[in-house]
């Protein structure tokens, strides 16, 4: 280990000397990879690929960089770009199999494995052998369980779909309650929403002035009511954005979730969610708020039962308003992964405004610190320097920091027998151990703002990272 490690000094003072020399990065990036530093091993395939943004064999070493350093989300989106090629890397398969098994999709997964076994039996892996319950001992054997159809490259967007499992039937299955959720009235309003001007300002034009000024609002034909969708990094306060929003114009708030709308009957979905609307629209003004909807409206394309097209049919039939009327309910939805929502939910009348809220800036950053800490023991606290930094920290990372800080002083109070407040050490050390969780979600964001964004959906994300 010690040589190898002088081995790659020697490759990096190489590299300051001659920056563009290809071949070097790649064996650099490559044996940062064998020898554990997935990384450094990823930062060094970043600037190889720059030097060749084609290289088929960088891309699957970056993959494979993200996918040993955890960064799912940056591993599809790369393996989707090569398997839209016929001619991908046999690897490419092996790892989108990895990925369809962390996804319990075991079929499409062992699809996958096959592929890359038939085209290299080196990529045999003990792991994809035990979970898809395949025993290869060769690749003579795997020849003959492969039919010819399995064994030709595929794109990654249209798998062979295995046979569907039978659905049961929803006999004697009781039609839902009138109310499946329990509405509430928020007591919070946009003043207890630190910074996010422009965030608050957009959803106070589509959503709450309407219902201010409703009559301004028909005199322009104009319905009270729509769709907004709020996108952005997990933990940036999308859900309580939603909640402000019901506490601003003092109405009913109900919150779905998947698990109150998806069940194994068929039709039954369905029908939750027309409960759900239902609801709604008996309790206006309401606001409506779908969490995660990528579950519930993830792309048609994508989908292998026609039950979870039914199911997105459903939705945009609500949505439309066209057997029902929606004036009066404001439909607000949050998602993490925008670019996985079927494109029928962006057009008109239905989430035809995307909002991006963006991790909390430097005055955010600081009033939920004090939020957090208000009620807790704390001594000589600097709230604008703990702001300095955590700069990208979302609000759930910022509740982490605090989180750590007291774990600290517990175990220290637990030795002592006597408690100590929390100070500005401790959460200078906690913000040294928690790693801002927005940096995954912007790398798997920028490569769909800059590379699948010709209606210009994403230009909010390349105007926050200084690209547009």
């Amino acid at each position: 280990m010690e040589f190898s490690q002088e081995i790659i000094q020697s490759l990096r003072e190489a590299l300051n000397a001659t920056p563009n020399n290809f071949p070097l990065r790649r064996h650099l990036a490559e044996l940062l990879l064998a020898h554990g530093e997935p990384g450094e091993a990823a930062e060094a395939f970043r600037d190889a690929l720059k030097l060749s943004p084609h290289d088929k064999q960088i891309q699957i070493g970056l993959a494979e960089s993200y996918f040993k350093a955890g960064k799912v989300s940056a591993v599809k989106v790369l393996l989707e770009e090569l398997l839209k090629d016929k001619s991908a890397p046999p690897k490419a398969h092996q790892l989108m199999a990895h990925m369809l098994v962390s996804e319990n999709r075991l079929a499409e997964a062992r699809t996958f494995y096959k592929q890359a076994l038939a085209a290299n039996a080196a990529l045999q892996d003990d792991e994809l052998d035990k979970k898809l319950f395949l025993q290869v001992s060769s690749q003579l054997r795997l020849q003959d369980e492969v039919s010819p159809a399995d064994s030709l490259p595929m794109n990654v967007e249209t798998p062979p779909a295995p046979k569907p499992e039978p659905i049961p039937l929803a006999l004697g299955r009781p039609e839902p309650a009138d109310d499946l959720l329990e509405s509430e009235k928020p007591e919070i309003s946009f003043a207890d929403v630190g910074g996010m001007e422009s965030v608050k300002e957009a959803i106070s034009l589509k959503i709450i002035q309407p219902l201010k000024n409703p009559d301004l609002y028909r005199a322009y034909g104009k319905p009270i009511g729509g769709g907004l969708l709020l996108y952005g990094p997990p933990g940036c306060g999308k859900t309580h954005l939603a909640r402000a929003t019901a506490g601003e114009v003092n109405s009913g708030f109900l919150s779905v979730g998947i698990n109150e709308i998806l069940e194994m009957w068929l039709g039954q979905s369905e029908r939750n969610l027309h409960a759900v609307f239902e609801q709604a629209r008996g309790t206006k003004p309401c606001v409506l708020f779908f969490d995660e909807v990528d579950a519930l409206g993830a792309s048609r394309s994508d989908m292998r039962h026609s039950a979870g097209r039914q199911l997105i049919n459903q939705f945009l039939l609500e949505l439309d308003g066209v057997r029902y009327s929606n004036e009066g309910v404001l439909i607000l939805a949050a998602t993490n992964a925008p670019w996985h929502l079927d494109t029928a939910f962006r057009r008109p009348g239905r989430f035809d405004r995307m909002i991006f809220v963006p991790p909390p800036d430097l005055a955010s950053r600081r009033s939920i610190l004090e939020i957090q800490l208000a009620k807790r023991p704390c001594d000589g606290i600097e709230l604008d320097a703990l702001a300095h930094k955590t700069d990208g920290f979302s609000g759930a990372d910022l509740s982490a920091v605090i989180d750590q800080a007291i774990e600290d002083k517990l175990r220290e109070a637990l030795k002592s027998g006597t408690p100590a407040p929390i100070r500005q050490k401790d959460l200078l050390k906690a913000i040294k151990r928690v790693k801002p969780s927005t940096r995954e979600w912007f790398t798997t964001a920028r490569n769909y703002a800059l590379y699948a964004n010709q209606s210009g959906f994403y230009d909010e994300i390349l105007h926050y990272l200084n690209l547009k």
